[in-house]
């Protein structure tokens, strides 16, 4: 386990956003919101299905997790996994109730790509194996759980809730992404936590770079160069400013995503809920030069009713 993972990524949410910097609304989010929430739901469907959420031989619940010592957890890679919740009981969560010590770890990933197929291509989500260190899961993540109209909604207010994650497809490219559940408000499908329980919400994902990035020719969103400086000729006139404009003008990009969720486990006892969740989000933008790729994560997920 990685204790280093807290202080790796406890930074404050305003380093993502840099008040000299200009946050571009594009359009990007809009038009994904309403495939992505038929592509989530489809997706959990399919992963309960196959059964994403099954519990490993070794899993271990909250209780024994707490039970080890630093020295028992380092380098086994527990800290990067969530808790086991067993039972599949009901908790019918009372006012001012929250959600806390959530944990969401991703199990596979996919990237959306044009698939050439009979002279025709088709955009498909390929499979791809994850490139970063066990520091992806989420931790920790916080918020009231209220009822409205009957049925419950979770709001996300903190936590580590965001992880820099990136995942490579077959053929090698490499594709980096924000894993994320920024300012998530999931809504549920009634009143209480049991087994069947879904939950599902839009939430935002900053950008991947923040301000104080400088990519290779020196340029920055608020620090560095704001043009190449290596190559003055190919950026004057209209067509080379044109041709350049991404690269030089540096945007911070906060799009959208949605998570689908479904509680299977429940521990009245222990005021514990699990299950399994598909998320849908954008890739990184590369501070606005390139089109971002569809990124769709499946895994389980680990909460306490407090």
């Amino acid at each position: 386990m990685k204790l280093a993972l807290a202080s790796i990524f406890v930074a404050s949410a305003t380093a993502f956003a840099p008040a000299s910097m200009n946050s571009r609304s594009t359009g990007l989010q809009m038009s994904l919101k309403d495939d992505m929430a038929n592509l989530g739901k489809a997706a959990l469907a399919g992963a309960i299905a196959v059964g994403v959420a099954a519990a490993p031989a070794q899993a271990l619940t909250k209780s024994q997790i707490n039970e080890l010592s630093y020295l028992q957890v380092k380098g086994t890679g527990l800290a990067n996994r969530c808790a086991e919740v067993i039972g599949e009981d009901t908790i019918k969560p009372s006012t001012g109730a929250k959600l806390v010590d959530m944990c969401i770890e991703p199990k596979a990933w996919a990237v959306e790509e044009e698939i050439g197929k009979g002279g025709k291509t088709e955009k498909k989500f390929v499979n791809s194996k994850v490139m970063t260190r066990q520091t992806y899961t989420l931790e920790g993540i916080e918020g009231p759980l209220v009822n409205e109209g009957g049925k419950l909604v979770f709001k996300e207010k903190e936590g580590i809730d965001y992880a820099p994650t990136t995942v490579q497809l077959p053929g090698g490219e490499r594709v980096p992404f924000l894993f994320t559940v920024k300012d998530l408000v999931a809504k549920g499908n009634g009143d209480s936590l049991k087994p069947g329980f879904q939950m599902g919400g839009d939430f935002n994902t900053p950008s991947y770079r923040t301000g104080l990035f400088l990519d290779p020719k020196g340029r920055g969103g608020t620090t560095g160069y704001d043009m190449a400086v290596a190559l003055p000729g190919l950026q004057s006139g209209e067509e080379g400013d044109e041709e350049l404009f991404g690269e030089n003008n540096k945007t911070f990009d906060v799009t959208q995503g949605r998570i689908e969720m479904e509680v299977n486990k429940v521990n009245a006892e222990e005021s514990e809920i699990g299950g399994v969740f598909v998320a849908t989000q954008l890739g990184d933008t590369d501070m606005g030069s390139k089109v971002p790729k569809k990124i769709l994560t499946k895994g389980i997920f680990y909460a306490k009713v407090e």
